[in-house]
């Protein structure tokens, strides 16, 4: 079964346009800021002429996150610890912050209340944003449907996932980070990791952006209800929330050779690319076979469906146009040319489809089937699947070498590639760090048709950072 609350609100939860404006809030957003000058890369403040104004700034947050306290009771642990914590650091001379103590009492995954609003204040660094461990802070809303708890009690169990969304947030969020996750917080041990949080509302909102904008300059014709995904925030977001529900599990499942947090280990980049492409993937598929079941009982072939399995057979289409084009719109063209593996995983799927005669560029148009879609996309799935099974019985060498096949099969690598032309014997039969480094940074580059496509799109995609669902 899905955790949905511990204890159900007594109180409201407060209106976000309130909380936004909170004079305890806006103390506490402009203390945090206040410090990033004054800190190291690592969070510490290494200049003790700077200690005296810290402390200012520390207590004013202590302050801040005390008259707060009282409107998130679901809270209460967790912002008496990050109280504790942050008094711990000054007294000890702001060295390395360690929020050991707060990050293990901060809880969400067990509060998943649609609208429940929480205070997230810490020494950490954002993902897509800053690499400097800064103290952050933000105020976030839960999201969490009615259908989307259906899916989560069901087959796609996923204890840990939290989707979000923007209230208000310090510096470090002003950028391209969509994530709120717990290994990003400065702290003296690795507890386990009981939730990960997705900004869906901007995912949400920067996808509809770059999309409406790539499809008005590739004169793509969108179905109706693709259409309609672009134009409505709210029903982007829940089919994001769809989406990351099923993505995000997968890391953590099926036929797997070896760490699925493959983050924590040093290999060719175009292996992170298929991992991520193979959750994606699994949620397109799973997403084709909920659409095809429920749409089959819903023509009358068995139980009438309840007002939940309506939302999820009407979000199963949409997750479908929503991994096609943040794929091929979006990733493909985010971020430098530099072992970008979600960008690959973008330029992967085009082809496929490409190549398959199911997207046309055709005439300056692009044009794509989408009747024979589905069976198209989940046959890439089933192919980086193989891949997976087939080399839970190889050597690290020989999977490293396959995974590259499949994606030179599609994609045409970099002329002076040595992977391309063949690795030597000496590569082969040393350290693994000796293939890594023997991949391009840009090992497979844009094709001609990105090229051109990217020189149109830049300025859009850079509008995104910092964008959330209000924007």
């Amino acid at each position: 079964m899905s955790i949905t609350t511990v204890d159900t609100p007594a109180s409201p939860t407060p209106d976000p346009d309130v909380l936004a404006t909170n004079p305890a809030w806006l103390s506490l957003k402009q203390s945090a800021e206040a410090l990033h000058p004054l800190q190291s890369k690592d969070g510490s403040i290494e200049d003790a002429a700077s200690h005296t104004t810290a402390r200012d700034h520390v207590a004013a947050i202590i302050d801040a996150v005390g008259e707060l306290a009282p409107l998130f009771p679901w809270d209460a642990e967790y912002l008496e610890a990050v109280q504790a914590d942050f008094r711990r650091w000054a007294d000890d001379g702001f060295g390395v912050p360690d929020f050991y103590d707060a990050l293990v009492a901060f809880r969400p995954e067990q509060h998943r209340v649609h609208g429940l609003a929480h205070l997230v204040v810490f020494p950490m660094y954002t993902q897509n944003g800053s690499r400097d461990r800064h103290v952050e802070a933000v105020l976030v809303e839960v999201l969490w449907p009615d259908f989307v708890a259906e899916l989560e009690a069901g087959d796609f169990s996923n204890k840990l996932f939290v989707p979000i969304r923007f209230i208000d947030f310090t510096a470090g969020y002003d950028t391209n980070a969509a994530v709120l996750f717990p290994e990003t917080v400065a702290m003296r041990a690795i507890p386990q990791f009981t939730w990960g949080a997705i900004f869906s509302d901007r995912e949400a909102a920067r996808f509809r952006r770059v999309v409406s904008t790539a499809s008005e300059i590739t004169k793509l014709e969108l179905p109706d209800d693709a259409r309609e995904l672009l134009d409505d925030q709210k029903l982007a977001e829940e089919t994001f929330i769809m989406w990351d529900l099923i993505h995000d599990r997968t890391h953590m499942r099926g036929d797997l050779p070896f760490d699925p947090f493959m983050i924590k280990q040093r290999m060719p980049y175009f292996l992170y690319s298929l991992e991520e492409m193979r959750c994606d993937m699994t949620a397109f598929r799973e997403s084709v076979r909920l659409e095809r079941e429920l749409s089959a009982r819903d023509a009358g072939d068995g139980d009438p469906l309840t007002d939940a399995e309506r939302e999820i057979l009407r979000h199963a289409k949409l997750v479908q146009y929503a991994v096609i084009f943040d794929r091929i719109f979006r990733f493909a063209l985010t971020g430098s040319r530099s072992r970008n593996y979600d960008g690959l995983g973008g330029q992967l799927l085009f082809a496929w489809m490409h190549q398959r005669g199911v997207l046309h560029w055709t005439d300056t148009k692009l044009t794509i089937d989408w009747a024979d879609v589905p069976d198209v996309v989940v046959a890439l799935g089933e192919a980086i699947n193989d891949l997976y099974w087939r080399s839970i019985d190889r050597p690290k060498t020989a999977h490293w070498l396959a995974a590259y096949e499949l994606v030179r099969s599609v994609l045409e690598p970099h002329p002076a590639s040595a992977w391309a032309r063949g690795l030597d014997d000496e590569t082969l039969m040393g350290p693994p760090r000796g293939m890594t480094d023997a991949v391009l940074d840009d090992e497979f580059p844009l094709s001609m048709f990105y090229e051109a496509l990217r020189k149109k799109m830049g300025d859009v995609i850079e509008s995104t950072s910092g964008i959330t669902g209000r924007d």
